[in-house]
């Protein structure tokens, strides 16, 4: 099984803890995306990732608080205690396994402590596909 496929765009989106939700609803529709990436400064550590923003939490805040929702905080609805990432290293079928076990869609690549992108089900899905494709042009008929 193959490892993380490279980066499809060198940027990776990403979202303070402390803006709002209506700011991050407008970055993931701007990008054309579905999931930001939350950072937030840490002295010992710099810049760090520490959670994951997605459209479930956009819809989360406005269900749960009104149109009030869209002005609260981002860190108000991310869970920092335990950021699901993997490596760059980690094969398809392990990230597969992180994403079914803690029912997320979006995993971070981070290598030595640096964020290099995101794997999506969809690349995950993708990914299987091509190899799928692979080996039936490689079969051979019997």
């Amino acid at each position: 099984m193959r490892s993380v496929p490279r980066k499809k765009t060198p940027r990776v989106a990403t979202v303070r803890m402390n803006e709002t939700v209506a700011i991050a609803a407008q970055l993931m529709r701007a990008s054309n995306i579905s999931a930001l990436v939350v950072k937030d400064v840490v002295r010992t550590e710099g810049n760090t990732a520490v959670g994951m923003f997605t459209e479930r939490d956009v819809v989360r805040a406005i269900a749960e608080h009104g149109a009030a929702g869209a002005g609260m905080k981002v860190s108000q609805f991310v869970s920092v205690q335990q950021l699901v990432s993997c490596t760059s290293s980690d094969t398809l079928e392990h990230i597969r396994h992180l994403m079914t076990k803690h029912h997320i869609r979006h995993v971070p690549v981070i290598d030595n402590y640096s964020l290099i992108g995101v794997v999506s089900m969809r690349d995950i899905a993708a990914a299987f596909d091509e190899e799928t494709a692979a080996s039936k042009k490689d079969a051979v008929p019997a």
